[in-house]
């Protein structure tokens, strides 16, 4: 979905598309339970809400996006947020205990999956992680499966051309694995939800600048 695209479902995407998301939303906190203090980035952070969870929780809390409509709905929720590209982040190396990149990647064309990835890596602390969750390829045979990826579809079908074709090469290049692998970081957790359509992974920054 491009910047202008975003300008027409800013207002709705919370009522719309955040009940689809939540429980995703709630396993990925799981996955590295937050702590007061500690400081936390999410690239393509939209509307605020993933950010909000872990303002809640104590923690400092930062975030990045190229939609202004979309950066105009989280201020309302969060200090912290800055218009920006995520594969050339305003941060200096090592700024954050997570960074946090939820249903983005897909939506991406080919050539900036990896420099935005490789930049999240730059900005996480050595000791920190990296949780990044978007749609899981491959075939589905349960009923669970089946039907979330068929909302998945609808959703995507719906949105521009150029999203629709972002996220089909996503899938077809193997979603986030090969890309995870690519750019030199290393899984710590790995869920697979949504009877196998979506990932989340917990990685390990062992990028080397």
């Amino acid at each position: 979905m491009g910047v202008r695209a975003y300008a027409q479902s800013a207002q709705w995407y919370d009522l719309v598309i955040e009940p689809l998301i939540k429980r995703l939303r709630m396993i990925g906190l799981a996955m590295f339970p937050p702590l007061k203090g500690m400081s936390v980035l999410d690239v393509g952070c939209g509307t605020g809400t993933h950010l909000r969870l872990y303002q809640e929780a104590g923690c400092r809390v930062f975030g990045i996006d190229l939609a202004p409509a979309m950066l105009s709905v989280a201020h309302r929720k969060l200090d912290g947020l800055v218009l920006g590209d995520g594969a050339r982040m305003p941060f200096p190396d090592e700024s954050f205990d997570l960074v946090t990149a939820m249903l983005m990647f897909h939506e991406m064309p080919l050539a900036l999956r990896s420099p935005v990835l490789i930049d999240a890596g730059r900005v996480v602390k050595r000791s920190g992680r990296l949780l990044i969750i978007d749609y899981h390829p491959g075939l589905v045979r349960s009923p669970e499966g089946r039907l979330h990826r068929a909302i998945i579809t609808t959703i995507e079908n719906l949105a521009s051309r150029e999203h629709s074709s972002n996220y089909r090469s996503f899938m077809s290049n193997g979603g986030l694995v090969p890309l995870i692998i690519e750019c030199g970081l290393s899984v710590d957790k790995e869920r697979i939800v949504g009877g196998g359509t979506l990932g989340l992974y917990l990685l390990r920054p062992c990028i080397q600048t």
